[in-house]
């Protein structure tokens, strides 16, 4: 039969994890492997890119959307396992789980919300067919970008204080600061008062210090809470800050930031997320590709 697309999946794969025990990914592919009777050519077949086999992305693709209506959770790496609301849509007995299923779910609508802004421009004549190839590839990038930007805040959220403390550090050493892991490792944690969580060398000679807040909040981060922070920084005759959160921050947080003396850094979590893509923190590169165009001077000396 042909490779099931990833709706088609999304059922099945729920079902996989009906017995509320743990599973890896891989356990997932090769039970819906054997369920969908796929031969080994099948298996083996590869996206364009020649970089993942098909039919492992589709299962891919399922499982995200899953998790995106909460349906199953992750609980380590490349494991996950039914939630409260998964076997609640078991117990319906559906006949199918597709996207308009999940829609009733306020998580994957709002997980779907570019994709409803692409349909609603789209009905309003900007059409696909208009685009360049090169605009639909930026657009799915976009996309996909976004996709793993989420996915990764929602790991973080669920993470230890000391993992996030960690991360904050793994990041800001990535994009300069701090000289070596270990150096900017042993810095951070040793202040800890007055609404400070840590100091990091901005250069490796340590001329100049940033001090450092990392909130891995729920809730949004208000105005009291960066003033409080700006007054540590007064205490330290300090003047950089770097406040991070998983979360966001309100309007008055950020007018305020923007009148006053010290130099503040907000950084919440969207922004946290896509700082760790840019750099390489908790991601790796699955597949690359070149966009090229011929060489006018290669064929003038022709």
């Amino acid at each position: 039969m042909p490779i099931p697309d990833y709706q088609t999946l999304m059922l099945p794969l729920l079902r996989c994890f009906a017995d509320g025990k743990e599973h890896s990914i891989q356990d997932v592919v090769n039970t819906l492997a054997k369920e969908f009777s796929l031969t080994e050519e099948e298996l083996r077949e590869l996206l364009p890119s020649g970089k993942q086999a098909v039919f492992y992305s589709r299962v891919g693709w399922a499982k995200t959307y899953l998790a995106k209506a909460n349906l199953i959770e992750k609980v380590r790496r490349s494991h996950y396992v039914i939630t409260r609301r998964g076997r609640e849509v078991l117990n319906e007995n559906p006949s199918e789980i597709k996207n308009e299923f999940l829609a009733q779910f306020p998580e994957f609508t709002e997980f779907r919300r570019r994709e409803v802004q692409k349909e609603t421009q789209s009905k309003k004549g900007i059409c696909k067919e208009e685009k360049t190839p090169e605009e639909v590839l930026e657009e799915a990038y976009a996309e996909l970008r976004d996709s793993l930007a989420q996915e990764l805040l929602d790991i973080v959220k669920k993470s230890t204080p000391a993992f996030f403390e960690r991360l904050v550090v793994e990041l800001l050493v990535r994009m300069g600061y701090g000289g070596s892991r270990s150096e900017a490792a042993r810095a951070v944690g040793q202040v800890g008062d007055e609404g400070i969580d840590g100091i990091i060398d901005q250069d490796r000679l340590g001329l100049d210090t940033i001090y450092i807040q990392a909130k891995k909040w729920d809730q949004c981060v208000g105005r009291p809470e960066i003033q409080r922070f700006v007054g540590a920084l007064a205490g330290k005759r300090a003047k950089k800050g770097v406040f991070i959160t998983t979360s966001s921050f309100s309007q008055e947080a950020v007018r305020y930031v923007s009148t006053i003396e010290a130099r503040i850094v907000l950084i919440d979590g969207k922004r946290l997320a896509e700082l760790m893509i840019d750099y390489d923190v908790g991601v790796t590169p699955v597949t690359t590709y070149q966009l090229k165009r011929v060489d006018s001077d290669y064929f003038n000396n022709g």
